[in-house]
């Protein structure tokens, strides 16, 4: 065998087993002659296109362009000199090149391919002998950076990435601009630093150590940066990511100034509850729900009880003894557990000096901070209390005999029974002529079986008619009916038709 057969023998032995290599490569692999026409592909280019054969992809340059359409992911449609198959005919050595791919026919691209061009010259190294085109499927890389892509900006948690060689803001979502007031190109391509979004963080040393490594950042507080020169109160956090092959750290933020707005208004409110119940002249405490403690008590509970704070805080009502019984303990506190407020209660409590007081109490359900707490105000009223036995002691002992007591005398004792002034609650015109008939009656000290006779009804009906009077104008006595009469300029003969007043008389 001469030398020369020995050498072409060798060429095709290389050549098969550089068809076989090519043939396993997952990258597609299309040669081309320099005349435009399409020589060969391998198995992977072919599946790249969706055929099954070198004749489908097209014989040509020109059949391959009119067979499948080339975008760029701008969505601006390639000329036919910038088709990469175009380009490598005509000698243009170029890597990396994406494209869009679709089918001609057909409305959407079905592929996107990354493609790199390979010139193999001829022995002497004068001309080309065969036209390379690389062709590698990132549909499946591209369509997540879509998905990505749409997630972050549709996201309403606001977020930055930043490009971890050169730390500037490579993306931003709307929920950041519309947080911050900032505009996208205020942002974009300005450095972490240049709005700094780590400013007066907690751990920012730590902060600043993750970000030079490319390492996660742990949620920590922040003031961040805003354009009008004041700054924001935000959770930051970060994470490593990439972006094609590029490293870069994901910044996502938590606005924080809601809350501290509320938690500012809630403590101002605080401030204002404090100083306002501390003054207050009536006697109030602050009890927890559960379990009853005190919590504060003002200056006037204090001297109203007789207990300073310090030996009452911390303690329940009940234990420190203040009820009159346990009886009325019980009554209240399982008022309280019900999530009943009381309102207007009478109780009588024990003050430290052992005096017993006539309280009106009332409570009201609040939250101080998270706590849920009771507020109690009570109204010592028992010099109130005893005028009025007294008064009304005294008023009796005069209703035993009014024969010789003047009109004049009776209207001022009941007077002084009930203020003229105080007038609320029910008028006369709430009676009905009936009942108004027996309130004149009562108000001459008729007894029940003298206004049945004068009425002529049974004493029952009296009865009857005396408990829905003492209903409405909300008395239950005799004598407080007469006063109530008396302080509306009631006449005990304005409704007695002429034959009674004659029976009464």
């Amino acid at each position: 065998m001469t030398k020369a057969s020995f050498t072409s023998l060798r060429e095709t032995a290389d050549l098969r087993h550089l068809r076989q290599i090519i043939v396993g490569l997952d990258e597609g692999v299309i040669l081309i002659d320099p005349d435009q026409s399409l020589l060969w592909a391998n198995d992977a280019a072919l599946a790249m296109h969706g055929v099954k054969d070198i004749a489908d992809l097209g014989a040509t340059v020109d059949e391959y362009r009119s067979r499948f359409q080339l975008h760029y992911r701008n969505n601006h449609r390639l000329s036919a000199d910038d088709y990469p198959i175009d380009r490598v005919v005509s000698g243009d050595r170029f890597s990396e090149v994406v494209v869009e791919v679709t089918v001609a026919g057909e409305d959407k691209p079905r592929w996107t391919h990354q493609v790199r061009s390979l010139v193999l010259n001829d022995a002497d190294d004068a001309e080309p002998a065969c036209l390379v085109l690389v062709v590698q499927d990132v549909t499946a890389r591209y369509e997540a950076e879509d998905r990505f892509e749409q997630s972050f900006n549709a996201n309403p948690a606001p977020a930055v990435i930043c490009r971890l060689r050169d730390l500037r803001f490579v993306k931003v979502n709307q929920g950041f601009l519309d947080m911050t007031g900032y505009d996208r190109d205020q942002v974009l391509d300005r450095t972490v630093y240049d709005i700094d979004v780590l400013r007066g963080a907690e751990r920012r040393d730590l902060a600043k150590e993750r970000l030079a490594e490319g390492r996660t950042i742990p949620q920590m507080e922040a003031e961040l940066d805003l354009p009008n020169g004041e700054t924001k109160l935000v959770i930051v956090a970060g994470q490593p990511i990439e972006m094609g092959d590029e490293p870069c750290l994901l910044f996502t933020f938590a606005d924080l100034e809601p809350r501290r707005r509320a938690q500012d208004a809630l403590r101002h409110s605080e401030e204002r509850f404090t100083r306002t119940f501390q003054m207050a002249p009536v006697p109030m405490a602050i009890g927890a729900r559960d379990g009853h403690l005190l919590c504060e008590v003002n200056a006037s509970f204090v001297q109203m009880t007789g207990y300073s704070s310090e030996e009452i805080i911390g303690r329940p009502l009940g234990d420190v003894g203040l009820w009159e019984s346990p009886a009325v303990r019980r009554r209240v506190e399982a008022a309280i557990d019900a999530g009943q407020d009381l309102r207007d209660e009478e109780v009588r409590i024990h003050a430290k000096d052992g005096a017993i007081l006539d309280c009106i109490v009332s409570t009201e359900a609040i939250r101080l901070g998270d706590g849920a707490c009771v507020l109690w105000a009570m109204q010592d009223i028992t010099q109130r209390k005893a005028t009025e036995v007294e008064l009304v002691e005294a008023i009796e002992a005069v209703m035993k005999d009014t024969s010789w007591f003047s009109r004049s005398v009776m209207d001022k004792l009941a007077r002084l029974r009930t203020p003229p002034g105080n007038k609320t609650g029910p008028g006369l015109n709430d009676l009905t002529p009936r009942e108004r008939d027996v309130l004149a009656l009562i108000c001459r000290g008729q007894d029940d079986k003298t206004i049945a006779r004068t009425l002529d009804v049974s004493s029952n009906t009296v009865r009857n008619h005396v408990a829905r009077i003492y209903a409405k104008i909300g008395v239950n006595r005799r004598i407080a009916a007469v006063a109530w009469a008396r302080t509306r300029g009631f006449d005990d003969g304005t409704r007695l038709e002429t034959g009674d007043r004659e029976a009464a008389e």
